[in-house]
């Protein structure tokens, strides 16, 4: 929810929109008026993405799952309830 996550043909990601809970997955909570390319996907083809209210989550080509951003109530799939940054 106010945040929008783009797919490029090579693989590439970016997000913008409001940062709250590092849902953009630029390693802050800061909101980006513009696409921005997510870096910590540099080198990965990531095949699909996919925004939560809170969070995001991405899946490469290789298998690879990422899920980021505000933790609660479980929503990340890492067992708590942890907020975590991409």
């Amino acid at each position: 929810d106010m945040h929008s996550l783009a797919l490029a043909a090579d693989g590439a990601v970016c997000s913008w929109g409001w940062g709250l809970g590092g849902k953009l997955g630029h390693g802050d909570e800061q909101s980006q008026l513009l696409p921005k390319k997510i870096e910590a996907f540099a080198g990965r083809r990531v095949v699909a993405v996919s925004g939560g209210e809170y969070h995001s989550l991405a899946i490469a080509a290789d298998g690879a799952f990422w899920s980021w951003g505000d933790g609660l109530r479980g929503k990340l799939g890492h067992g708590d309830q942890q907020s975590q940054p991409l």
